[in-house]
């Protein structure tokens, strides 16, 4: 059965949440999945809550949009995955030439997770914050994989399930813009000072951008974001 809502792979971090909010603004009914996989910013899966309720109670004309949230355990992923993201190990590029921070498979299994919840909550679009502009390397962030997966999950499925990645082609400084447009001010206040993306999951250290140790990738990325969108003409 099709229906006219989405459910957002939401972690709690910067890109999720512009992905939320670009799904707020689209959809009558949204409701938002969560993973805990054993990541070593498991900090993340505080801040979920506590930005869901500050979108409820920041932006009225959303409140009503936004249903349930769910959370999933994938323990087995985080055993699997000998990674700086599910280990105390230092990030670094590997012998592959990926960052240690790269979970193999992690997208892939959020995607078919997702998919089999929207699936019982008859939803048949997925929104997922994947970029291939400004990230990391991660083989499982092009848009080739995820049009790949679309189509696998759709045959599977035997339902016309759609991937929207509203950030594929984005960069972090055009994230930060993409924010201000959805929500003004009220938004990126909450993006600085609620949402987590920092690798270590460091939550002491406060910047102009939001909390974060402020050297891992994850942390430098959003910085350089937050300047060069500060930088832009207006």
């Amino acid at each position: 059965m099709a229906s006219d809502g989405a459910l957002v792979l939401f972690s709690g971090g910067q890109d999720s949440t512009v992905c939320l909010a670009w799904a707020l603004d689209r959809y009558p009914r949204v409701e938002t999945v969560g993973f805990a996989y054993g990541q070593r910013h498991a900090v993340e899966l505080t801040q979920r809550g506590v930005v869901i309720e500050r979108i409820r109670d920041t932006f009225p004309r959303w409140a009503d949009r936004l249903g349930p949230d769910h959370e999933i355990a994938l323990a087995e992923l985080g055993r699997l995955s000998e990674t700086a993201l599910t280990r105390e190990t230092e990030i670094a590029m590997s012998a592959a030439g990926l960052p240690s921070t790269f979970v193999p498979g992690r997208n892939l299994l959020f995607l078919v997770y997702a998919a089999a919840l929207a699936y019982r909550r008859g939803l048949v679009t997925l929104v997922a914050g994947m970029c291939e502009t400004d990230y990391s390397g991660y083989p499982d962030c092009r848009n080739d994989t995820i049009r790949a997966q679309e189509e696998a999950i759709a045959l599977g499925f035997d339902r016309a399930f759609r991937i929207e990645t509203p950030l594929m082609y984005v960069d972090k400084a055009g994230t930060w813009a993409l924010a201000d447009a959805l929500g003004g001010a009220p938004l990126v206040d909450l993006i600085r000072e609620d949402t987590h993306t920092c690798y270590l999951g460091d939550r002491t250290k406060h910047h102009a951008w939001g909390w974060g140790c402020g050297t891992c990738p994850a942390c430098e990325l959003r910085a350089k974001g937050w300047e060069a969108w500060h930088a832009a003409p207006a």
